[in-house]
């Protein structure tokens, strides 16, 4: 009965930290349920850049222009230390490098469905950097208020290089659909009709279907829901794609005069569902070319602790 009590006035207190707008540092008492869902939160987030840097990283060789080409190496390179930044986070809270890195390998750890999808052409470069890591700010935006420090901090400086590569995307999707040819209009139209949805679905699924938001909003790991960021994010972009003359794919969208909102249609999540559980287009792909990346380093990896052993 008093362990019982004392972990109730841990509780409260924690809790009443959280309601007071305080941060929650590693030393600090927390719930094993807080600390074991902001590794799974951080650590999926940290694959998702680590994986992330596939689909465009194929395109360095093909960049039409020098100056596209740099941005774009830039871009790629920024995700590595997003990447490093997280996994740093998340070894604060007890989780090691290793196993992260063996759940991610072994497929046991997921990692933004939105990856998974394949970059057909130039112009999905651009759409990934306006809609899908607009898409991404939108939700790290929200977990740079985080109530856990090393989580907060770390996405203070993801959201300002995200902007960069929000930045790039648009100006890329914005001349090619406004002063570009009809090839290349026609390119942007199909990358935004390819990458609409799976954007969409990375905000995760409805409330009403979601498990762990409850607790995660609870503990001030999250500040809003899924369905609220995504909707906010599809009035953003829809007004955005409408104003250079590109049309969202989505015929059962509706405008709420009311609420000001755009209302987005029914969303397949079978097909969501089937990328998470590993069926997706390019799942097998990306996991592959990150265990053949993991092996290659090997000998990195093991040089770094003989020096470090003769140091």
């Amino acid at each position: 009965m008093e362990a019982t009590q004392t972990y109730d006035a841990q509780l409260a207190e924690f809790e009443g930290r959280i309601a007071r707008g305080e941060k929650i540092e590693p030393g600090d008492w927390m719930p094993e349920a807080y600390r074991k869902q902001l590794i799974r939160m951080i650590s999926q987030h940290a694959h998702s850049e680590i994986v992330g840097m596939l689909p465009e990283g194929k395109y360095i060789p093909h960049a039409p222009s020098l100056r596209r080409k740099m941005v774009l190496i830039a871009k790629v390179q920024d995700e590595a230390g997003h990447g490093q930044y997280l996994y740093h986070a998340a070894e604060t809270l007890g989780a090691t490098r290793e196993e992260m890195i063996d759940a991610l390998l072994t497929g046991k750890a997921k990692y933004s469905s939105v990856f998974n999808y394949p970059t057909l052409t130039w112009a999905d470069i651009g759409m990934i950097g306006w809609l899908v890591d607009g898409a991404a700010i939108k939700n790290q935006l929200m977990l740079s208020h985080a109530s856990y420090g090393p989580y907060s901090r770390a996405m203070v400086r993801i959201c300002a290089e995200e902007t960069f590569h929000y930045k790039q995307g648009m100006e890329m999707i914005v001349h090619y659909a406004t002063n570009g040819t009809s090839r290349q209009r026609t390119m942007a139209q199909d990358a935004l009709n390819r990458w609409w949805w799976p954007s969409l679905m990375m905000f995760g699924p409805h409330d009403s279907d979601s498990p762990n938001s409850a607790q995660l909003i609870r503990w001030g790991i999250k500040t809003k829901t899924n369905d609220e960021l995504r909707n906010e994010f599809v009035t953003e972009m829809v007004e955005q794609f409408n104003a250079i003359g590109l049309t969202v794919p989505d015929p059962d969208m509706v405008y709420d005069a009311e609420r000001e909102q755009w209302i987005h249609g029914p969303i397949d999540w079978d097909e969501f569902w089937q990328v998470v559980r590993g069926n997706g287009p390019m799942n097998a792909e990306r996991l592959a070319a990150r265990r053949k990346a993991h092996d290659d380093g090997l000998w990195v990896r093991e040089a770094l602790v003989a020096f470090a052993q003769r140091a």
